[in-house]
């Protein structure tokens, strides 16, 4: 991981995150299609979703949809 680059703007960080939790939900998933174990499988697909929906949660926080963080 590379250090934090000084921003104040929320945004520079939060796309550097989104981009970071797409990268390792990919792996995830890539890795979950060569374990043959099922239940490291689900393990994996289900850390993936939840990693998923955090990058939704960025998304909506850059478009000021997420209630909790409306001004």
């Amino acid at each position: 991981m590379q250090p934090s680059i000084p921003n104040p703007d929320p945004r520079f960080h939060t796309e550097n995150i989104k981009k970071m939790l797409g990268e390792l939900i990919e792996h995830l998933r890539e890795d979950t299609c060569q374990i043959s174990e099922p239940k490291a499988q689900v393990l994996f697909e289900t850390t993936a979703e939840v990693l998923k929906g955090l990058q939704t949660a960025f998304s909506h926080y850059e478009e000021g949809k997420e209630p909790g963080m409306r001004q």
